[in-house]
């Protein structure tokens, strides 16, 4: 009988690293990109996946703010925020915000598909995404992810 292979913390670091990636935004879907970036940082892509073990990992995205969408998304697609006071909800557009914080957009999609637990928040600072094609992760040697 075969058993079932369950990681632990213990063990994530001897034998299995961490790897680093490098993904292009360049006309990526939103949605889509950041689907795949999550299955890569929850460690599903593995086969020693375990859901209460952190066996992601880590992702840099680069061209963040070269996503694009679909359809009439540039305007209708509404980014809201609340400050806890009365009245203090705050809705931005998505054309407006890619300009004011270009790399807001992808982040807060990948972290909507995370657990939303302690464990979600530790995969979510695996992930690195800046604006233009240049980052500071050169010494981790990643590994270009065509996505």
């Amino acid at each position: 009988m075969q058993r079932t292979y369950v990681a632990k913390n213990e063990q994530i670091g001897e034998s299995w690293d961490r790897k680093w990636y490098v993904v292009n935004a360049d006309g990526k879907r939103l949605g889509r990109l950041a689907s795949e970036i999550a299955t890569i940082l929850q460690g599903k892509h593995k086969p020693i996946y375990t859901p209460h073990v952190d066996t992601g990992d880590y992702v840099v995205v680069i061209n963040a703010e070269r996503v694009e969408l679909s359809g009439q998304k540039w305007d209708q697609k509404l980014y809201q925020r609340h400050s806890g006071w009365i009245g203090g909800l705050k809705e931005m557009p998505y054309r407006r915000l890619i300009e004011r914080r270009p790399t807001l957009p992808l982040r807060e999609a990948v972290r909507r598909m995370l657990p939303k637990t302690k464990l979600g928040r530790r995969m979510l600072r695996k992930l690195k995404v800046y604006v233009g094609p240049e980052h500071p992760h050169r010494a981790q040697n990643p590994t270009e992810l065509a996505i």
